[in-house]
């Protein structure tokens, strides 16, 4: 894969991708190319994947869900969704709750990716990290380090996961 190599293709890259603050990432991956856009790009696609600011249509998903399927995995979730609309929390709140969940979640994972290995006897060797594959499906380059740290610097609204003031 070619990755962009100037500013200009990178500037045109990150704005496609809809890049908060794009100046700062295209200085991080000038500097560094390959890891540093495979963890812009891991972490927007994980962003991707939570509850998107605002959005609620997944409140009355999962309460249907648990209603069409009461012993289904997370049919929990959608019974637990009922009770707390029926005692009068909004819609909203809920959406803000399981969002911020999610990004503590995505951040905590992010670490483990990236932390100390097991510290038991005999498990000392045991690693996680993250890492591109090439074409044939093998580990290419360095190892893509400090998701954590760009957890928040990703947030889609640019917020950081704060409160909307």
């Amino acid at each position: 894969m070619a990755y962009p190599q100037t500013e200009l293709e990178l500037a045109v890259l990150f704005r496609s991708l809809r890049a908060r603050a794009p100046e700062q990432w295209i200085s991080h991956v000038l500097a560094d190319p390959e890891p540093q856009l495979a963890r812009y790009l891991f972490l927007k696609q994980a962003w991707e994947r939570l509850i998107a600011d605002g959005q609620v249509t997944w409140i009355d998903q999962a309460i249907e869900l648990a209603r069409s399927s009461p012993s289904e995995p997370y049919a929990g979730l959608g019974f637990a969704l009922q009770r707390v609309l029926a005692a009068g929390a909004s819609r909203e709140d809920i959406s803000e709750i399981g969002r911020c969940l999610q990004a503590q979640a995505l951040f905590s994972i992010s670490y483990l990716i990236d932390g100390p290995a097991y510290e038991e006897p005999g498990l000392e060797n045991i690693h996680w990290r993250l890492f591109r594959l090439n074409e044939g499906e093998t580990p290419h380059g360095e190892p893509i380090g400090g998701l954590h740290e760009s957890v928040l610097k990703t947030d889609p609204t640019g917020r950081e996961m704060r409160p909307k003031t």
